[in-house]
């Protein structure tokens, strides 16, 4: 039986490129998004044609407890879950907004909470299962400019590390990766020419794909048991 692995965020970016790079791997997909929904329903379909797999397209604010919980009645337990959905801010902490805090902080953290704790008693009762929690070089260090984005990304680090310790009893694995800077519209924010800069800063002397993002998180979910409990970081040798 093919496995079903739940992706967020999957309309665009890391999330996008995953749910085809699953679809070409063999799994079944829920592919959750907040508002595109053209987007979501035309990738979908074209996964399903493509690849002769189950693959269901939802709307889903995973930011919001009571979405998480009709999403999962919904579509019911699954094998993989993929915690990508996420949002950042760039600008001063001083000028930063309750609203605006809260928003980061509730997408990129406290959705992880929501949908984990909706996936596990699935997984527990099967003594099987996949977490991946994409997360990001600035949850390892902190960056300025992007206090509220490094609190949040630094909570998936230590969620993450904990959580696995908590499962592993169950055969269940938990682990995240730290990306560095990847081409993916979230760094819409930035200039070419500070674009650049980074990009001179990175000893590969270039910009990720998130196709290789996502090729990453595949190699984890094909990885042995007894790798649980990490953040691998990977951005080109840049931190």
């Amino acid at each position: 039986m093919r496995q079903k692995a739940l992706i967020t965020g999957a309309s665009r970016g890391i999330g996008r490129e995953l749910s085809k790079v699953l679809a070409g791997a063999g799994y079944d997909l829920i592919l959750i998004c907040r508002k595109s929904e053209e987007e979501i329903q035309a990738l979908a379909g074209k996964l399903k044609k493509q690849y002769g797999i189950e693959c269901q397209a939802v709307l889903c604010d995973v930011s919001k407890r009571e979405q998480v919980e009709m999403l999962f009645e919904q579509t019911g337990d699954v094998d993989v879950l993929i915690n990508n959905a996420a949002v950042s801010y760039v600008g001063l902490l001083a000028e930063m907004t309750t609203e605006e805090w809260h928003q980061v902080i509730d997408t990129n953290l406290n959705a992880l909470f929501y949908t984990c704790k909706a996936v596990i008693p699935g997984m527990v009762h099967r003594k099987s299962g996949k977490i991946i929690n994409v997360s990001s070089v600035w949850g390892n260090v902190g960056a300025s400019m992007e206090v509220a984005y490094s609190a949040a990304k630094g909570g998936v680090n230590s969620f993450t590390k904990a959580l696995a310790k908590e499962l592993a009893p169950s055969n269940i694995q938990v682990n995240a990766v730290a990306f560095g800077v990847i081409d993916t519209q979230m760094n819409a924010c930035f200039s070419e020419e500070e674009m650049e800069i980074l990009r001179e800063e990175i000893p590969a002397d270039r910009i990720g794909s998130a196709k290789e993002a996502a090729e990453m998180i595949l190699k984890i979910l094909e990885s042995p048991a007894y790798l649980t409990g990490q953040v691998i970081t990977m951005d080109g040798g840049w931190m």
